[in-house]
């Protein structure tokens, strides 16, 4: 009887504690909306919190209870849109899909170095130390936090130019490469033909040639070639109407240190004569 009795007490216990278990299960228990978990169903499950909410599951209760548009989630695209669309019966806003973008073509041989960096290979903590090698204060540090960072491998740093590559093809434009960038060199921008200005420097003229060969300088020469208006000078940099912009390729032309470029739809993008992975370049001009 000695021996048993410590079994029984177990097992008592035991038993106890599965009652009360699963009495505070169904006390406590949170229902769950059956047309948030057919949504989720339908997400990609990235969770990359790109929407602005805490994974798919938070973004699924969000449009269940239609607080989000249907094409909250940038990853998922039109497909997702139209599928959540169809099951809630809610209409698709005019939102045009994204991709990353790098805004500047300072690799090496183009940006001034003047020293050399031996730490840690992280663009956050160059940033935070302040020992970055390049000149401009605004280039592209090229230590790849935005390709460690991406959760879909769709960046990958071009080791002579250091220099990010991104294949648009694998870009979701959840923006995390966005948000993460200490020099805000990376943008996103609808995935469609169009001009952009490759450089994010609000130095002068003098202080860019000094640093950079395919800096803007803010001659202004884009604003005063563009035939429809579409190019004007803002608070230090050159911004482009993309409403407005025909395509016609002026600005592109005229510019004389080349940092107004021509990206192409669907191709893996790369500046200057970096070579893409797979597809040609991405950018022409």
């Amino acid at each position: 009887m000695g021996i048993a009795l410590p079994g029984i007490v177990v097992g008592v216990l035991g038993l106890l504690f599965g009652l009360m278990l699963g009495w505070f299960a169904k006390k406590f228990a949170v229902e769950v909306n059956p047309l948030a978990q057919r949504i989720e169903e339908i997400l990609p499950g990235a969770n990359c919190g790109a929407c602005g909410y805490p994974g798919c599951s938070g973004l699924a209760e969000a449009i269940a209870l239609g607080n989000a548009p249907v094409n909250a989630c940038p990853v998922g695209g039109a497909r997702v849109w139209l599928e959540i669309s169809k099951l809630t019966g809610a209409s698709v806003s005019e939102i045009k899909p994204q991709r990353a973008l790098l805004l500047c073509q300072g690799g090496r041989g183009t940006a001034q170095e003047f020293a050399e960096y031996h730490g840690i290979e992280d663009c956050r903590a160059v940033a935070v130390l302040g020992l970055s090698p390049k000149a401009c204060p605004f280039g592209c540090l090229g230590y790849g936090t935005c390709e460690r960072v991406c959760p879909f491998g769709a960046i990958v740093i071009d080791k002579e130019e250091k220099l990010p590559i991104i294949d648009w093809q694998k870009c979701t434009g959840c923006g995390k490469c966005v948000r993460e960038c200490p020099r805000n060199v990376l943008g996103l921008v609808s995935q469609e033909d169009q001009v952009v200005v490759a450089c994010t420097s609000l130095q002068g003229a003098k202080e860019v040639r000094a640093v950079c060969k395919k800096g803007c300088i803010k001659c202004q020469l884009c604003v005063r070639t563009c035939p429809v208006g579409a190019i004007s000078f803002k608070e230090g940099r050159i911004v482009i109407d993309h409403e407005k912009c025909t395509l016609c390729g002026a600005c592109v032309e005229k510019c004389p240190t080349k940092c107004i470029v021509f990206v192409s739809r669907s191709k893996c993008v790369a500046f200057s004569d970096l070579k893409s992975i797979g597809e040609p370049t991405g950018v022409k001009g």
